[in-house]
């Protein structure tokens, strides 16, 4: 009889598991709707941003200089950085979840980001 391979460690996805995926399409257009920006040429310019800003080729500044601040804004990088963040909620169950397998079967939990560092 073959003996199986004990799990010892979980690694968990941060955006979409743990979290909302917090700056997917939907939460872009509820930050433009907010802001009052036009959503096609942030969007476009986000398109454009996104490949060099996810390898960490582009910090966040650079990114939001490109994707928003291109041009004078009513608001701050401060207000809506503040904004962007609120948009990505906890899932409490998974939370949870992810608790008690740690507590019943004693494994590691790690959590993993695609994210960019800045």
């Amino acid at each position: 009889m073959k003996s199986r391979a004990k799990i010892s460690c979980v690694f968990v996805e941060i955006g979409s598991v743990l979290l909302t995926n917090g700056w997917d399409h939907h939460e872009r257009r509820r930050v433009a709707a907010y802001f009052q920006l036009a959503w096609a040429p942030m969007e476009a310019r986000r398109r454009m941003a996104f490949e060099i800003h996810e390898e960490g080729k582009l910090t966040f500044e650079g990114y939001l200089s490109l994707v928003v601040f291109y041009e004078k804004r009513p608001f701050t990088r401060a207000q809506f950085r503040a904004f962007m963040l609120t948009q990505s909620k906890p899932y409490p169950r998974m939370r949870r979840m992810m608790a008690e397998i740690k507590a019943r079967h004693g494994v590691k939990m790690v959590a993993v980001s695609n994210e960019s560092r800045s």
